[in-house]
């Protein structure tokens, strides 16, 4: 329901991940899916004690940018510097390298660090020969703070850099990209499975349940079948 609501309505969205922490707060996924609707409706300080919870449980980094931009949030953008330089960026995937760079260029900026915000935006992913899921916002970003900078001329080739990869990578219309969206990632892959029809489905289990010996017989579900079939061999 999260995933479905975020989107469009965040506020529910937080009531139905505080209703899952309510139910399973030792779950790892369950306190980051609150921190993610904490901070889809600016609740920074929720997000960050919820974001350190799920970084204790998992002993993960991967929210490690969602964890700089709520110290951001909370007006604290030299703590939201420390906790970015605590990590070891080289054991981070490409996409939260991206998205802790862009973080933490943010903070820079927050500072009045312009020269340095752009400094944090100029890691090896920043190729604007290439395009992932993550270029379009790394590109647009060190664009913006060109553009800061008055250099206009580089700002607009890194907009228009932008503006391809974000074409390129819809060309296709395949659904074999990682997106990402406030933070929740969903994976379009082949274990996604259509809906059936229950009465299809119903036939194809009792089908499932018939012997392959033509002598067989039927048996009658009740609740003593599934005590006696569970040492059964594969038929």
């Amino acid at each position: 329901m999260v995933a479905r609501l975020i989107d469009d309505e965040p506020a529910r969205a937080h009531e139905h991940a505080l209703a899952a922490s309510r139910r399973a707060g030792r779950i790892a996924v369950v306190r980051e899916t609150l921190a993610i609707t904490a901070y889809a409706t600016e609740d920074f300080a929720l997000a960050l004690r919820e974001l350190r919870t799920y970084r204790r449980i998992s002993g993960k980094d991967d929210q490690i940018a969602l964890i700089v931009d709520s110290e951001r949030g909370v007006g604290r953008p030299d703590r939201a510097l420390e906790e970015g330089r605590g990590v070891d960026r080289a054991a981070l995937t490409p996409d939260v390298r991206v998205a802790l760079a862009i973080a933490m260029s943010g903070a820079r900026l927050d500072r009045g660090e312009t020269e340095l915000a752009l400094g944090e935006l100029e890691i090896p992913e920043l190729n604007p020969d290439r395009a992932f899921e993550w270029s379009p916002a790394l590109f647009s970003a060190y664009a913006a703070v060109l553009e800061d900078l008055g250099r206009a001329d580089e700002s607009a080739f890194w907009n228009q850099r932008a503006e391809v990869a974000t074409s390129a990578l819809g060309l296709d219309g395949q659904f074999d990209e990682i997106f990402v969206e406030d933070g929740l990632v969903e994976d379009f892959d082949d274990d996604f499975e259509e809906p059936v029809d229950d009465a299809a489905d119903d036939t194809a289990d009792a089908a499932d349940t018939a012997s392959s010996d033509d002598n067989a017989e039927r048996v009658a579900s009740d609740d003593s079948v599934s005590d006696e079939t569970e040492g059964e061999p594969e038929r």
